[in-house]
């Protein structure tokens, strides 16, 4: 219950008014139910799908069996908001264990790229994300994990990946990683910014970031999610005319003709 309808239930009962004090405090307790009602709605959280491939990049992204399957399961999309250009921390995943808020010198991300793939309905909205990225070191290897997020409408970014453990080689352009993700629900028409987060495997420790301000190929993705994205099915309507008669009108023109025959024999 809000401070200001608590100060006004007080207000009331001073002044001998307490059913319009019990019904004020009753209105409250209702909205706030469904407040949480629609906060908790099962229709309403996102999901989705994605294989994670450490190695080979794309020629490897091929083969399904070579990769390693996750189903994530988010809260609502959060849109609205104004949004920082970097996350530094996870509000609901793994990357809640990081400690520092500054990237690190050490660390980058040269390059990411994203391929969209699944458009069943032809409106120009993909429910697949294929996104490859760079990460490297000055130290000879390390171990990193990533985490990934999307903006709705240049909103607040939602996570909707975190990858496991990997290594990077140094500035190798050999150990590109890729997440290739189908969204199943809870993602809304639109377009979306797309930011990649880079966190070191030891301590949970931020280390790096790539978005749509350090490449246009990250920003305005038209995605949808998979129940959106319906097959317009086109129904063919197969309309026969057929003439009046049947059998009778067959035999009718047989019979003519046959009058017909004769009349010329006849000549």
């Amino acid at each position: 219950m809000s401070r200001e309808i608590e100060t006004g239930i007080r207000h009331l009962k001073k002044a001998g008014l307490f059913t319009a004090a019990a019904l004020l405090a009753a209105m409250s307790f209702m909205a706030n139910a469904d407040v949480q009602a629609t906060a908790s709605d099962p229709s309403q959280q996102r999901s989705s799908e994605s294989l994670h491939f450490s190695k080979g990049g794309r020629a490897n992204a091929r083969n399904p069996e070579k990769g390693t399957l996750s189903v994530d399961q988010y809260a609502e999309l959060r849109s609205g908001d104004a949004r920082m250009s970097s996350v530094t921390k996870s509000l609901d995943g793994k990357a809640l264990q990081g400690t520092s808020q500054s990237s690190s010198f050490d660390f980058w991300i040269y390059d990411a790229d994203v391929q969209l793939f699944y458009d069943d309905d032809d409106d120009g909205y993909f429910y697949g994300v294929d996104l490859l990225f760079d990460a490297d070191t000055i130290y000879s290897s390390a171990d990193v994990y990533a985490a990934v997020y999307l903006s709705f409408e240049g909103g607040p970014w939602n996570e909707y990946a975190v990858t496991d453990d990997f290594t990077i080689n140094g500035a190798s352009g050999t150990d590109e990683f890729v997440l290739v993700t189908e969204l199943m629900s809870g993602y809304s028409t639109g377009s979306y910014d797309l930011l990649i987060e880079l966190f070191d495997s030891y301590d949970g420790a931020f280390i790096a970031s790539f978005g749509p301000e350090d490449s246009s190929g990250l920003a305005f993705l038209p995605l949808e999610d998979f129940g959106r994205d319906a097959p317009v099915i086109e129904q063919r309507v197969v309309v026969t005319h057929s003439g009046g008669g049947g059998a009778i009108g067959i035999w009718l023109l047989l019979g003519l003709l046959a009058v017909r025959v004769v009349s010329r024999k006849s000549i």
